[in-house]
């Protein structure tokens, strides 16, 4: 997951072969791609394109260019914010509008006494009673309409960390000579993140099963939802009725809600980590000036082949490889739980419940083209690559601790375990110093502060 190979928003990997031009790599045009995924207008190579000799900066041509950027962003509206998701949104609309229909009323009823039955089941395999107050079948449209804020949330963070990285890097005679410019740019910035944002969550509604698909619930309020044209074309490839697939992942929906309803610092920690991820964002500044002091604007091909050689590439910093170390981890941790809970609940109830468990933890953990869409949208993989360690981990400490004592390790993050401890789960449940979570916790709370012994009234006692 720490792999910066998958950069959002079209920014390419600095070790990417000189020689591979693939068509990939360029807009529909041919023309050289900018750090937002577009190409400008004439051959010039958007920002990392500002031409300059042997000498340096070449102002003659920054006229042309700010007219190019100006015809670009006609389209578009001041103020639409690092991401313009009212353009994404209308992008994935449009792309679904060829490939869903409406749900009908039995498929939205049969959603809803799925999830009825399997919170019914939940209850017998978790503390945690139900976190969804309503049960809803949503088409993959009716999805893309209610992620929309969770995915501006997770979005927002690294978006405008990579416009700013790389305004920073500009040479200073640049940013002197664009003055208000960068604010255009900015603008066009927004309608390119958000074509492509549009772009990648059209094909991830075509592929979620349901609102927590990704390993947490990106619809808005405490609502179970599930998509049942997508759950049957999944569900042809299964040797499996239909009406137990539906079962199976309501259960996994309602066990995720019930997890996220009961933990609460659990949200803000997952987006927490998304947003360390992009205060780590940096941009090489000084390969950018070299780069563009070496640039002829007379020749596109040099252009183009700068734009290529990943001028726009963050550099992984140390911060960033512990951010996504921890959201790595506290995915498989919630990946892991719900996989315990839901085959508690239903192993024995559900004949193929088993070769469903071993299907979706296949799907989590190696990802598909929705994962790979989610980490060229957003720059981070969402896969908790320790799913079956954390399951164990979770099988164990029910086993041995119960019910109770396997759900008490939620009750503060300092509690949970960690990546080291996903290694050795049989260690970490044999430990003496984490028998009794809920008793540390008491203990250092009862703890009185420690005195100072400068404190007059301390002197006295």
């Amino acid at each position: 997951m720490g792999d910066v190979s998958n950069l959002p928003f079209g920014f390419g990997p600095a070790d990417r072969d000189p020689d591979d031009k693939g068509d990939e790599e360029r807009g529909d045009s041919g023309a050289p791609q900018g750090p937002f995924g577009f190409g400008l207008p004439g051959g010039v190579g958007g920002v990392g394109g500002f031409p300059g000799g042997a000498g340096g900066f070449d102002m003659s041509q920054l006229g042309q260019m700010l007219t190019q950027l100006g015809q670009m962003l006609s389209q578009s509206k001041p103020g639409s914010g690092p991401v313009n998701y009212d353009l994404a949104a209308q992008l994935a609309r449009q792309q679904l509008a060829a490939t869903t229909s409406s749900l009908t009323g039995s498929q939205r009823a049969a959603v809803v006494d799925a999830v009825k039955l399997a919170e019914l089941w939940l209850d017998e395999a978790t503390e945690f009673p139900a976190g969804a107050t309503t049960a809803q079948g949503w088409s993959a449209s009716e999805w893309v309409d209610a992620s929309m804020p969770t995915w501006k949330r997770l979005c927002d963070p690294v978006a405008q960390r990579m416009a700013g990285a790389w305004v920073e890097a500009l040479p200073e005679e640049v940013k002197a000579a664009a003055g208000p410019m960068v604010a255009m740019l900015g603008q066009m910035g927004g309608l390119a993140f958000g074509s492509q944002l549009g772009q990648g969550l059209a094909k991830l509604a075509a592929e979620v099963l349901t609102s927590t698909d990704i390993g947490f619930p990106v619809g808005q309020g405490r609502v179970a939802a599930l998509l049942p044209e997508n759950i049957e074309r999944f569900t042809k490839d299964l040797d499996r009725p239909a009406s137990e697939v539906l079962i199976f992942l309501a259960a996994r929906e309602a066990a995720h809600h019930r997890l996220f309803a009961h933990v609460p610092w659990l949200s803000e920690r997952l987006v927490g980590a998304v947003e360390e991820y992009a205060r780590g964002i940096k941009v090489d500044t000084a390969r950018f000036e070299e780069l563009a002091r070496g640039i002829d604007p007379s020749n596109p091909a040099a252009i183009e082949e700068a734009m290529q050689g990943g001028l726009f590439e963050p550099q992984t910093t140390p911060e960033q490889k512990a951010a996504l170390a921890r959201l790595e981890t506290l995915l498989a941790l919630i990946e892991g739980w719900v996989d315990t809970v839901v085959a508690a609940a239903v192993g024995g109830r559900l004949p193929g419940a088993e070769a469903l468990r071993e299907t979706l933890r296949r799907r989590r953990a190696t990802g598909g083209p929705a994962e790979q869409t989610f980490a060229t949208v957003v720059g981070l993989e969402l896969r908790p690559r320790k799913l079956r360690a954390a399951a164990e981990l979770w099988r164990l400490l029910g086993e041995q601790r119960g019910i109770h004592g396997r759900e008490a390790l939620w009750a503060h993050p300092d509690l949970i375990p960690t990546a080291d401890d996903l290694d050795d789960p049989a260690a970490f449940v044999a430990r003496s110093d984490a028998a009794d979570p809920i008793a540390e916790l008491e203990k250092l709370a009862g703890e009185p502060a420690p005195q100072d012994p400068e404190d007059p009234e301390n002197k006295n006692s």
